[in-house]
Formats: C-alpha cells, sequence, structure tokens
C-alpha cells in the first residue's frame, strides 16, 4: 500500500515536515518529456511533488536511448508522455496528470498553465516557437520558469521570475530568421560556453538539418539543477539567480562559472559571440 509520508520520508532534513506537505499540492507544468523534461518530471516525482500538466506528443525511438529517462527496447513508438506518465506514477500512485498529447500550442498554452506554479522548460532545443509562445503567456501570467541545457557534459541554467528581465529582452529574438534565432538561442543560453573546447566531431552539429549530438550525464546535471532551484521558488528558501545571470557548470571540464549579461543578447560581448558563432556554425 502506498503510503506519501513514508515514501518521501529520507527528504526530511533536507526539507522540513511542513514543506514537504507544501510540496505534494503544488502544481508543475513541463513541456517536452524526452531528455530534460523525462528526468525532470521523475526528479520531481521523488521529491514529492504530485500535481503536474504536461505536454508532449513525440514518440520514443532507438535514438533517444543515449539519454532519455522513458526510451527503452519496450517503449519504442510509444507516447513519450504516456510512458513518463506512467513511470512517475510506479512512484507515486497518487500522482495527478492533465496531459496535452498535441503539445503546447495557441489553443491551449492557458489551459496547460492552469493553476501551475511553475513552468520547468524541457522543450527540444530547436523548438523555438513553442517555447516563445509558453515563456511569453509565463511572464503574462506571473509563473516563474526554469530551464536547463544540457550542453556537452555539463548544464547551462537560467530562470526568469516575474518582474524581473524578460525571455525575449534576454534573448532579442524579434525580427531575426529562425536560423539567427537559434544561434541568439545557443548564446544567450550559454554565455561561458565552457562545453566548446571537447567536441570531438563537428560535422555532428547541424543547425540547418537540426540536430546535435547529447549525453546523459549533462541531462542528470540538468535535472539536478533546475529541480533544486524549483524546490527554492515553491518553498521561497531565498533567492535564486534569473536572467540576466545564469550560471553554467561543466563536468567534463571540472569548471563552474556564473554569468551576467545586463544588456541580454544587445551587449557588446554576445554581439561578438553572435558573430564568431555564425562563422563556426553556419559557415559565415
Amino acid at each position: 500500500m502506498f503510503d506519501y509520508n513514508r515514501a518521501f520520508s529520507r527528504n526530511l532534513g533536507w526539507v522540513t515536515e511542513t514543506e514537504q506537505q507544501q510540496l505534494k499540492h503544488f502544481k508543475v507544468a513541463i513541456a517536452g518529456l524526452g531528455g530534460v523534461g523525462g528526468e525532470h518530471l521523475l526528479t520531481l516525482c521523488r521529491l514529492g511533488v504530485q500535481r503536474f500538466s504536461l505536454a508532449d506528443f513525440d514518440q520514443f525511438d532507438v535514438h533517444n536511448f543515449n539519454r532519455q529517462a522513458g526510451a527503452n527496447i519496450h517503449t519504442v513508438d510509444e507516447d513519450k508522455l504516456a510512458v513518463m506518465a506512467r513511470m512517475a506514477a510506479e512512484i507515486n500512485p497518487d500522482a495527478e496528470f492533465t496531459c496535452f498529447e498535441q503539445g503546447v500550442t495557441a489553443e491551449n498554452v492557458d489551459a496547460f498553465l492552469a493553476d501551475a506554479d511553475i513552468y520547468v522548460d524541457s522543450l527540444d532545443f530547436f523548438a523555438l516557437d513553442a517555447r516563445k509562445l509558453v515563456f511569453k503567456r509565463c511572464e503574462e501570467l506571473g509563473i516563474p520558469v526554469v530551464t536547463a541545457a544540457p550542453l556537452g557534459m555539463g548544464c547551462a541554467f537560467l530562470s526568469f521570475m516575474p518582474g524581473k528581465m524578460s525571455f525575449e529582452q534576454y534573448f532579442c529574438f524579434e525580427n531575426h530568421s529562425r536560423e539567427e534565432q537559434l544561434l541568439r538561442f545557443l548564446v544567450g543560453v550559454s554565455p561561458a560556453m565552457l562545453q566548446r573546447d571537447y567536441l570531438v566531431d563537428d560535422s555532428r552539429v547541424n543547425f540547418r538539418e537540426e540536430r546535435g549530438p547529447s549525453t546523459a550525464m549533462a541531462v542528470k546535471l540538468c535535472s539536478g539543477i533546475a529541480i533544486t532551484n524549483t524546490l527554492k521558488i515553491l518553498l521561497k528558501r531565498g533567492p535564486v539567480i534569473s536572467a540576466p545571470y545564469g550560471l553554467h557548470f561543466d563536468a567534463y571540464r571540472n569548471k563552474f562559472t556564473k554569468t551576467w549579461r545586463p544588456f541580454g543578447n544587445k551587449g557588446l560581448l554576445p554581439r561578438i559571440m553572435l558573430f564568431i558563432a555564425r562563422r563556426i556554425v553556419l559557415k559565415k
């Protein structure tokens, strides 16, 4: 028989009994349940969160095996949303899921974010239209957002808090082509670029074909960092790093850095990085 208090009793000490009960009632929205999203969901479940709004339209495939928590020989061609909700329910049978099998769209974004206390961004790197849609609506509704990018064998983390620098103010996408927006997202989410020195085969990165390499280690690190900050925000445990500040930890290089881009991608340093990225990534 499932017992919530016993199942998550080992959290106590790092959270109080009162905080553990609070976690039980928060609602977390997650869009994208493949790499970081699946890991975020399971980590939140083990933390004791049990109310979720989940969105994903994709299915598991063999090429997901290297990093995605729900990907295995038994789940190929199954909906990621259904698999991950099932895995989460196996941790906490009392968990509640509001599911959006078509992903997040302009038509359902309000329903997706309804009653959400926080949005944990887990969309694919290249899903910019959906990402801009959700972040803008979160800003309008005053919902905090955390996002963690799995880069190389590390994690680059950002959060966007109500009343502070917005997603658009930071990344400066407006009036730019999709290709340029992807570059701006890369430079903005990873200002320190700690991963750049150990990519051994750059032919595996192709912006035009919208593909790139990944590792399970980066996904695990992302979940640890993103969900720790999610806990701090939900429990009001003090300040968290938010845009224009960010952080990047790279386990391969044993390096950690805090970043600051007060003008977002309009600043001098990001503009220099964008110039270099166009030459290296886009071969321009």
